[in-house]
């Protein structure tokens, strides 16, 4: 495999052995984008002058006896994570011109981890969507298909990774936007548990980086490789240090099983909301049947599984919430009008998310205690159980749709259209509880697109859905460079 192509491991390991440099890595990966990113659009914002300096340090601190854990590594980043030097838009022309003074946190990790950072990589306007193209920096491609997404809003960093353009890379999840572009190109994306990877300076364009608690949002790595992904997250997690790192040190328990034969799964790929397209129902029944060959626990229904449908409700009230923030006060007005012209008989999505976009703080407490009846649900669930796969979206890459009303735009899945936000119920799955959940890749459609599955695990124990991930990869395969 060219070496563009390997993983952050046997990048370091060849380093260790003397086999090659972080400045040949370097030169080669520059090379590489700039020979093929034309086409793809994936590195927003090149930093290759101040990557090649800090190849040459990591080459010296490897001379002089370091061996830190990203190394001389390759890596890009997220274009909405503040990198001082480097402009931050969230694809918003208005701040085209906006330079942070400082890197986020989460930036400072990968330097201090040793990663060589060769750029910024593209993203929707605003990080909303599931595809990335924005008026500063256009439309990436992805890699597979030039006429498709990649994903969003990580989906320059998927199609980055897809592409061979750096090792790693760090993006941010709310509806997916790890879990989806990692589908969508073939390549790992881990949600980590709700609060354990602090997100300070991953913020929107003149805004101070405070060390907020999100809801719902989350931080996380990206990679080829499984055993990447937790190597990245080992750099990534841990409480800010302004709040409560200031007390508290990072613990994350191991892994629960270590061979696939004592996992306890259960296999979800049907959803009261939407129904899973051929491809991606195929590919978690390609999950499903490793695991049984390898003597895994594999089931298909429990009692014990909170309800899919009222856990879509809550996280679709809960995601459309915090949208409405900065509306104008005559757009908010009218948008109350029509959440109270709503049927109280009405449970669709559609009302689910109207109704989100109007609540009050009296119903936003209402709607979060239900959520903690769900985690509770969650913790019963995981005493039975270690993980459950299912799918991050119902269908394999779309090609491009960049209509600006996402509440008009449709999803095909297998020839029948569905409204564009309901796909996201999968998302949710994770995301509403704050559960951790790996995007891993599962095979291919029949017109040779990548399909992905999650594999969703108990809070706080990363670990567990990492190490199924990657012991699964030794089983059926991983990352495949595209055709």
């Amino acid at each position: 495999m060219e070496r563009n192509f390997q993983s952050a491991g046997e990048l370091a390991a060849a380093m260790r052995a003397g086999e090659t440099t972080s400045a040949e890595l370097t030169d080669e990966a520059i090379a590489r984008i700039e020979r093929e990113d034309k086409a793809l659009n994936a590195i927003c914002t090149p930093d290759f002058d101040r990557a090649r300096i800090a190849a040459q340090e990591a080459d010296r601190a490897r001379a002089r006896g370091e061996d830190r854990p990203l190394l001389g590594i390759p890596v890009t980043v997220k274009e909405c994570y503040n990198v001082a030097g480097l402009p931050t838009t969230w694809g918003m022309p208005q701040h085209r011109d906006f330079m942070p003074a400082e890197d986020a946190v989460q930036v400072s990790r990968l330097k201090n981890a040793g990663a060589v950072i060769l750029g910024k990589t593209n993203v929707p306007l605003g990080l909303q969507g599931l595809q990335s193209s924005n008026p500063v920096y256009g439309t990436t491609n992805n890699p597979w298909d030039h006429d498709r997404t990649p994903g969003g809003s990580s989906g320059g960093s998927s199609a980055a990774l897809a592409a061979g353009f750096g090792a790693l890379s760090i993006g941010s999840d709310i509806g997916g936007s790890l879990r989806t572009p990692a589908h969508f190109c073939g390549v790992y994306g881990h949600k980590p548990s709700l609060g354990l990877v602090a997100n300070r300076g991953m913020v929107l364009p003149n805004e101070l980086p405070l060390p907020l608690d999100l809801d719902l949002a989350v931080v996380g790595p990206m990679a080829r490789t499984a055993r990447d992904l937790a190597m990245l997250l080992d750099v990534m997690a841990g409480p800010d240090p302004l709040t409560y790192g200031v007390a508290h040190d990072l613990a994350l328990p191991p892994a629960r099983h270590e061979q696939l034969s004592d996992f306890r799964v259960l296999i979800l790929d049907e959803h009261p909301f939407i129904p899973t397209g051929t491809a991606v129902r195929a590919g978690v029944n390609r999950v499903a049947d490793a695991l049984a060959d390898a003597g895994a626990r594999v089931e298909r229904h429990s009692p014990l599984l909170p309800d899919l449908a009222e856990a879509a409700t809550l996280y679709t009230q809960l995601l459309f919430s915090g949208s409405v923030a900065r509306f104008p006060v005559d757009a908010y007005e009218e948008l109350q009008t029509r959440a109270a012209a709503l049927s109280a008989t009405d449970q669709s999505l559609d009302a689910a998310r109207l109704r989100g976009l109007v609540l009050s703080h009296r119903d936003w407490l209402g709607v979060n205690h239900r959520r903690e009846l769900h985690r509770h649900g969650w913790r019963q669930f995981f005493a039975e159980f270690d993980a459950v796969v299912c799918p991050v979206t119902p269908t394999p890459a779309f090609p491009h749709d960049h209509n600006p009303d996402l509440l008009a735009c449709r999803i095909d899945i297998d020839g029948v259209e569905y409204p564009f936000f309901d796909q996201l119920v999968w998302a949710g799955v994770a995301t509403m509880p704050g559960l951790p959940a790996t995007a891993m890749p599962a095979g291919f459609s029949p017109e040779g697109l990548p399909v992905g599955v999650q594999v969703v695990g108990p809070m706080f124990e990363d670990r567990t859905p990492l190490r199924l991930a990657e012991l699964l990869e030794e089983r059926i395969g991983g990352f495949r460079v595209p055709n």
